[in-house]
């Protein structure tokens, strides 16, 4: 807020040439249909409205009460939509998806995926397709996603054991699933396996806690190109900088390794395999926040349910039995764990809001006009909420809402629109696939391995399920528990 009143003072005269100079237009303006929303300042329009908000997807639900489930903004220069009901998410998402499926420009994107030449904040355009391609074909498939299982399993049952054999009665749970996942994605990515208190991991997880600020602060020349030079005296262009080098370096290490790895086994690479490796950078990031957060939002909404942790366990326990650990083919015999995932996506998505769209022409959406290089945001927080498609009971954590006759067609997979946690259409998430399992197996083990309590003298009232901002919400305190080992062998 006090950066958006510095910004008026210091452009204060070129505010009045502004006004003038659009008169004519913004009069003309008036007479399109366009969605309705609060009203906004001279210049910075709804800015001020957003600066104070910690969560915009929860703010933006709230306005989408008042306006309705298409809410018009002006963000500066910049006009955005935000769609919050289930029905408005299908246009956008499939039957209007060639419209609304670009990336709008923004700097701290624009910046980490080297100049958007990856596959999330690429513009739609024939680069973005080849790279898709290539993406599906060598990294994301369903097929290559089975390929990866040994890595999977291998990398749970090592977690599974750490946990066992750990010497303190309470575990920290966010740390192992993040410590599960950044190794799991570097050894399907890069085929290295660092150690979990090794100088390479504790960089890369500093890097990331610096990445999530950056992704969700504030850049004045995203919104008022002109005044580009005030991110440069903040010094928000030099912070960038120095965590674009460092990510960069750290991918460089990466995939030199991994070329050399490939160089020392007689295979020349190809320009596929090139182009793989670049993709590689780009699951990364992505794939480790988000599947930790899931893992962790999971455990906590079962904490706090009692019964259903230990129905699931039940389910859980009986299909593997002394096995010893699940591994991928008991997952598709667990309807209700899949009941249960699939309702923590719904109501603790990661991704609160999916990447911003921006549309490609002009249309009509619900009845109104939506003009070109309309910045277009999905509010997946909202749409979980969406009181006219979920009618029972929407706020409240219900796995059993996944389950019935009509469970093979109600998914979180991108066709079923009031839980859409990796969106959908053409801009879907790559790596949901390799998302959604990791998470099962993960889950599924930590459920068969141990009889989970909360630490001496802190009782379930009191397991919070605060938030902390950024692009993937992740749980604002630790999920500290304490793991007592399931003696299977003496259950049969």
């Amino acid at each position: 807020m006090i950066l958006v009143i510095i910004i008026i003072i210091i452009a204060l005269p070129a505010i009045l040439m502004h006004l003038l100079l659009r008169k004519n237009k913004k009069n003309s303006s008036c007479k399109n249909n366009l969605p309705p929303g609060p009203r906004g300042l001279p210049l910075i329009g709804n800015l001020h409205q957003l600066a104070g908000a910690t969560f915009p997807h929860i703010y933006l639900s709230h306005l989408s009460k008042i306006h309705g489930p298409l809410l018009r903004l002006n963000l500066g220069s910049t006009a955005v939509v935000v769609v919050s009901s289930a029905k408005l998410a299908k246009q956008v998402l499939k039957d209007q998806d060639l419209t609304f499926c670009s990336r709008p420009k923004l700097v701290a994107q624009q910046k980490l995926s080297y100049n958007a030449s990856d596959m999330v904040f690429s513009p739609y355009n024939a680069h973005w397709r080849e790279v898709r391609r290539i993406a599906a074909a060598h990294l994301l498939s369903p097929t290559k996603v089975q390929s990866f299982r040994p890595v999977r399993e291998d990398e749970v049952a090592r977690m599974v054991a750490k946990i066992a054999s750990s010497p303190h009665p309470v575990v920290d749970l966010s740390a192992a699933a993040m410590g599960l996942t950044t190794t799991l994605i570097c050894r399907i990515g890069f085929g290295r396996r660092y150690e979990e208190q090794g100088a390479e991991r504790r960089r890369f997880e500093e890097l990331l806690r610096e990445l999530r600020q950056l992704t969700t602060t504030f850049f004045v020349s995203d919104y008022f190109p002109a005044l580009s030079w005030v991110d440069k005296a903040s010094g928000l262009m030099k912070r960038i900088d120095c965590a674009f080098e460092k990510l960069d370096s750290f991918y460089q290490e990466l995939i030199d390794d991994h070329l050399r790895r490939r160089r020392h086994g007689g295979v020349a690479g190809t320009e596929e395999e090139d182009h793989d490796d670049i993709l590689r950078t780009n699951i990364f990031l992505g794939g480790t926040d988000s599947s930790a957060a899931s893992i962790v939002w999971n455990m906590t909404a079962l904490m706090k349910a009692p019964a259903m942790m230990k129905k699931v366990q039940e389910e859980i326990r009986n299909v593997v039995g002394n096995k010893g650990k699940v591994d991928d083919d008991d997952l598709p015999k667990l309807p209700y764990l899949k009941a249960i995932i699939n309702e923590t996506f719904r109501l603790y998505s990661p991704v609160p809001m999916l990447a911003p769209r921006e549309t490609t022409a002009k249309c009509n959406l619900n009845g109104y006009e939506i003009p070109p290089k309309t910045t277009v945001y999905v509010n997946v927080w909202a749409i979980a909420r969406d009181p006219e498609y979920w009618t029972f009971s929407p706020e409240e954590f219900l796995p059993e809402r996944f389950m019935g006759s009509d469970i093979d067609m109600i998914d979180v997979k991108g066709q079923d629109f009031g839980a859409i946690p990796f969106g959908s259409g053409r801009r879907i998430c790559p790596g949901m696939f390799m998302g959604l399992a990791n998470v099962e197996l993960a889950v599924a083990n930590l459920l068969y391995s141990f009889d989970w309590e909360m630490p001496p003298g802190i009782g379930i009232d009191q397991l919070d399920t605060d938030a902390l901002p950024g692009l993937i919400m992740h749980k604002k305190n630790p999920l500290l528990l304490q793991p007592k080992l399931y003696n299977f062998r003496s259950k049969n």
